[in-house]
């Protein structure tokens, strides 16, 4: 049963240079109990199609539904079984962390003893009870980040929304905050969840709709997006940046496609067919041609390999906001 699903989503911007269309027939559909994964570049789309489902803002065409209610009919009706974090956490700096929840509880009407109650348990949940009397203005950049995810939890949604949950967090938060996340999906939650972490979609997701441009170009489990990519990857290390160019003729004759030099100008890559004997011919024909190696071996495809084959382009990393994204944002 989908309990999220949206159908011909449009939603157009003004611009300088012209009419941007941040959504451009956007289907999209999320089965009860599961996560989903909006993966995508900047300004594909990912934030504005969580502001259309979460009622921040009305699609120009189609419709969206969130456990059968009408977002624009009804907004009220969806806003009260849905808990959302945006990109930036939506926390009140002057008040210490258990009181910015005891807020948000008081907001949906959970009357004081009950908003107190939940504020504990949710910062006991979030293993924030040392910090819970302190001023947020005094929290690590992920603790603001918890206690903003907690925010969206106040009234125990059964769907929730996590715009880049984990953008600019450092490694040890990111994996403290996926534990968070998988312990609320054990727990029932539905997620929705937009990232440029392809690793991120690769831990948590049961499924991942790739979008960009406002459409949905490819959709699938981890497994099967990688399966339509193929093969296996060789990956060599030279040690003499100078025999790169005779490396790369030779990887030319068992790749798939054409090979890749690293910025490193020592590392080259190429996809294959059949990997263990086209690794085997590689390094004979580098041994024939006196290239020493510092290493060799192969790799599977991994979703960058997937979102390279189906948009030509990498997903951007932390920082590269382009001028659609920032737009979204505003908006």
């Amino acid at each position: 049963m989908n309990i999220i699903e949206a159908s011909g989503l449009k939603k157009f911007y003004k611009a300088k240079t012209g009419q941007v269309h941040a959504l451009n027939g956007l289907d999209l559909s999320v089965p009860q109990g599961t996560v989903t994964a909006l993966l995508g570049p900047n300004g594909a789309g990912k934030t504005t199609a969580v502001k259309v489902l979460t009622t921040l803002i009305k699609p120009d065409a189609g419709t969206a539904h969130i456990d059968g209610i009408d977002v624009v009919r009804d907004p009220h009706g969806a806003r009260r079984i849905i808990g959302v974090s945006g990109q930036y956490a939506a926390v009140d700096e002057n008040l210490t962390g258990f009181e910015n929840l005891e807020m948000v509880g008081r907001l949906y009407h959970l009357g004081r003893r009950e908003s107190r109650r939940r504020a504990q348990e949710l910062i006991d949940m979030f293993e924030l009870t040392a910090a819970g009397n302190r001023p947020v203005k005094g929290f690590s950049g992920g603790m603001r980040r918890r206690i903003d995810v907690a925010g969206a939890l106040v009234n125990k949604p059964r769907i929730l929304f996590l715009d880049e949950p984990t953008t600019g967090l450092d490694p040890r938060s990111r994996l403290a905050l996926w534990e968070i996340i998988r312990g609320l999906v054990n727990d029932g939650t539905t997620l929705l969840l937009t990232t440029q972490y392809l690793e991120e979609a690769d831990q948590l997701a049961d499924d991942i709709a790739v979008i960009d441009g406002g459409q949905l170009i490819a959709r699938g489990t981890a497994d099967e997006l990688k399966a339509q990519v193929g093969g296996h990857r060789v990956v060599i290390a030279l040690v003499r940046a100078a025999d790169s160019d005779t490396a790369l003729r030779i990887l030319a004759r068992h790749g798939e496609r054409e090979a890749e030099l690293a910025s490193d100008g020592r590392t080259i890559e190429v996809p294959v067919g059949e990997g263990p004997r086209a690794l085997q011919y590689i390094l004979s024909e580098f041994a024939s041609q006196r290239i020493e190696l510092h290493d060799a071996g192969m790799r599977r495809p991994t979703l960058d390999d997937v979102f390279l084959r189906i948009t030509g382009r990498k997903v951007e990393k932390d920082g590269a906001l382009n001028t659609r994204n920032e737009m979204e944002d505003a908006k």
